[in-house]
């Protein structure tokens, strides 16, 4: 438990380390659980393509033009 010095092991640098892995444990766990739950938004959602597509179309994000040719491409 004691160090050659005297001093303990988890004084100093080693105490710094558990509490940012402390941290570290907790925000990764809560982004885990707001991650998962339903009604967020997540960049990592079931939308195809097409779909966005169309959701920026209709959210007026881009023109009828640029909708088009964008919606070709995909269909190839």
């Amino acid at each position: 438990m004691f160090a050659h010095d005297g001093t303990m092991w988890f004084g100093g640098g080693f105490m710094w380390l558990f509490w940012i892995l402390l941290i570290v444990v907790i925000a990764v766990a809560v982004k885990l659980v707001v991650g998962n739950s339903p009604g967020t938004t997540s960049s990592g959602n079931n939308e195809s393509a097409l779909d966005i597509l169309k959701r920026r179309y209709a959210e007026g994000e881009i023109d009828e033009a640029e909708f088009e040719r964008r919606s070709r491409q995909l269909k190839k």
